[in-house]
């Protein structure tokens, strides 16, 4: 079960890194937010994967890993926005 966790977060804060950058631009996201983007778009990620029946192949799951980071740029996105906005009030 720890083991799970630490595996969900090192998961995450890969993918988050790499959205972003994938992401042009400078983004105003802690690492935190970033860590927590990353974890939540692997976990939609797998689901989806699994869902399509492309969660367990032989090897590395490269679709499976592509859709994980297609969503954690587009949560890095959202955030982004979201964070441009608090600063504009």
């Amino acid at each position: 079960m720890i083991g799970t966790i630490i595996w969900a977060i090192v998961i995450g804060a890969v993918i988050g890194a790499l959205a972003r950058l994938i992401v042009p631009g400078r983004q105003n996201m802690s690492w935190a937010l970033t860590l927590i983007v990353g974890i939540v778009a692997a976990l939609i990620g797998t689901l989806i994967a699994q869902a399509f029946g492309v969660a367990t192949t032989a090897g590395v799951d490269w679709i499976e890993l592509l859709m994980q980071v297609v969503l954690a740029v587009i949560g890095v996105l959202i955030v982004t926005r979201v964070m441009a906005g608090r600063g504009r009030a």
